[in-house]
């Protein structure tokens, strides 16, 4: 009786086992290729009566179906336990791996982008290999500027017939503000974190690479105040509530007018101490409106839209907040050191 082999299979493939994908693939060939066991039955099914055709089609697709599903777990089964297999490391330390910590660099830097984003700033990045059109042409520098000087910027090729083709490390990220400008119209409002480089000699003070994030907002009817507003609320916002701020009148040749941040020191709470050499208040970014000769060599109508700029560097910030007396030791991966800001990961 036909129906009674396809009860009796239908047992077999429910049982079905096996743990190498060669006893799978066999178990498939026995059961579900042209000439196994499922398929030897439709040579019975021409002598089936034909009203029991329906019924007996029906259990053998059913005997298929169970038979399929039964070999393909059997073949994740076996592929899952391979895997596992292959995550064991036989070379590897029988003791805990200590998990990393983030750099403190990189804890401050994404600190501060959170302030800007939540004010409506969006990220910019452009390349660290630049030319000199971005990096100094478009921000309003004059031909003859000691920035441009090999004193103060790693040049990685030199023109000298035309200097805004000069090729080198960039050493701000205006490039990047440049860049934006150039492919865009206003509004804008962005934020450039990166990398920057210059021609210095290495001291617990200073470094030849360090990181900068710039900011950028361009639009109608911007206004100074504007920007005194976004510079106090992200002051409060990374070094407190109390925090207050000064501008003092400076001088950059891509803001006109321009000004230095200082904040009212957070460790004497503006009473005076070492740390801010007893005045009181700490700088820590350069700001200003945007120059119209910054907005209009960028393709951008100066009558129409007015605009403010502002920088910082990420290690005198972390310097500010975790007092880190040398900057050389921001690059030099000293496990002991990284491992001081664990908690504030």
């Amino acid at each position: 009786m036909i129906l009674e082999k396809i009860e009796k299979l239908l047992e077999e493939v429910k049982g079905l086992s096996a743990s190498t994908p060669e006893e799978i693939e066999a178990l498939r060939l026995k059961y579900l290729s042209k000439k196994g066991a499922i398929s030897s039955l439709m040579a019975d099914f021409r002598n089936v009566p034909a009203e029991q055709k329906k019924e007996v089609g029906m259990r053998v697709n059913e005997l298929k179906q169970t038979a399929l599903e039964r070999i393909n777990a059997l073949r994740e089964m076996c592929e899952q336990k391979d895997a596992h297999d292959d995550d064991i490391d036989l070379t590897r330390t029988p003791y805990p791996v200590k998990l990393g910590t983030r750099h403190p660099l990189t804890i401050v830097k994404n600190e501060i982008i959170d302030i800007f984003t939540r004010m409506g700033f969006t990220l910019a990045d452009g390349p660290e290999v630049e030319d000199d059109l971005h990096v100094f042409t478009k921000m309003n520098f004059a031909a003859d500027h000691p920035a441009r000087d090999m004193q103060d910027t790693f040049f990685v090729e030199a023109n000298p017939d035309d200097v805004t083709k000069n090729i080198l490390l960039r050493s701000h990220t205006s490039s990047v503000q440049a860049r934006v400008m150039e492919s865009g119209q206003p509004p804008i409002r962005i934020i450039c974190p990166g990398r920057v480089y210059r021609n210095e000699a290495i001291t617990a003070r200073a470094h030849c690479f360090f990181h900068q994030i710039e900011g950028l907002y361009i639009d109608k009817n911007v206004s100074f105040t504007d920007l005194k507003q976004v510079l106090l609320t992200f002051a409060r916002e990374l070094f407190g509530a109390d925090t207050k701020i000064r501008l003092r009148p400076s001088y950059f040749p891509f803001t006109e007018p321009s000004a230095e941040m200082d904040i009212s020191c957070h460790i004497c709470g503006g009473k005076g101490c070492g740390f801010c050499k007893q005045t009181g208040w700490v700088e820590i970014l350069g700001c200003g409106m945007v120059d119209p000769n910054v907005l209009e060599l960028c393709g951008i109508d100066s009558k129409v839209y007015s605009g403010y700029a502002f920088g910082l560097g990420v290690e005198r910030i972390t310097n500010l907040k975790y007092q880190v007396s040398d900057l050389r030791l921001f690059s030099e991966n000293d496990t002991r050191f990284l491992e001081e800001f664990e908690s504030a990961n």
